[in-house]
């Protein structure tokens, strides 16, 4: 599992979820990193988030693969509603509701114009669980979203989803997974050795 490549809004901390923004130009380079790092691979299949950051970040592997990139709407981020565009400080001083509902993350509460943290969870596992199945005993590829790769480390390791977050979700790094009968396990997290001399966006957002 792969998170897309930097954004404009990535280096400036700004929540995307579905907005649908191209990687700028550290991201494409991260990108073709990407590519030239897993070109080895023998994967049998590669899926992506049809948002545009991510489908940008699995084209190049696709085709260094020599795979076609096939596209999944569930594996989309969050949808984060009102507050797409927004940073997170300006969360915290706007509507006061909103900004508990989001440092505690609450996985009941729905963000107006968007999604819980349980609907979401509920969509990426149910994607992910349909693509083993249909690659059982195979090595797939899944470009997707911070977000994502957020709910997947936590069904793996058994972290709570309102547990706040103390682990990284580097750009383009690689993340590696095995999903077999319902269990996830974890086989290596937050790989960047391929993204070696190009700058990296490093914080641990909250939410």
């Amino acid at each position: 599992m792969i998170r897309h490549g930097e954004t404009d809004w990535n280096a400036e901390r700004r929540i995307q979820g579905h907005r649908d923004l191209p990687l700028n130009a550290t991201g494409l380079a991260q990108a073709a990193a990407l590519a030239r790092g897993l070109a080895g691979l023998r994967a049998d299949a590669i899926f992506s988030s049809d948002l545009l950051r991510a489908r940008q970040t699995a084209q190049p592997l696709a085709d260094a693969l020599g795979l076609p990139l096939q596209l999944e709407p569930d594996l989309r981020e969050r949808n984060f509603g009102c507050c797409e565009g927004k940073t997170i400080d300006e969360i915290m001083v706007g509507e006061a509701a909103i900004a508990r509902g989001l440092s505690a993350r609450c996985p009941e509460f729905v963000l107006p114009g968007g999604e819980s943290l349980l609907q979401h969870r509920v969509r990426i596992e149910a994607c992910l669980e349909r693509l083993a199945a249909r690659h059982a005993g195979q090595v797939i590829a899944v470009v997707s979203h911070g977000g994502v790769l957020d709910l997947v480390y936590r069904r793996a390791r058994g972290v709570p989803i309102e547990q706040p977050r103390d682990f990284p979700l580097p750009n383009a790094s690689v993340n590696w997974l095995t999903v077999a009968s319902g269990c996830w396990q974890l086989e290596s997290w937050g790989e960047t050795g391929h993204l070696e001399g190009i700058p990296q966006v490093a914080f641990v957002t909250r939410i």
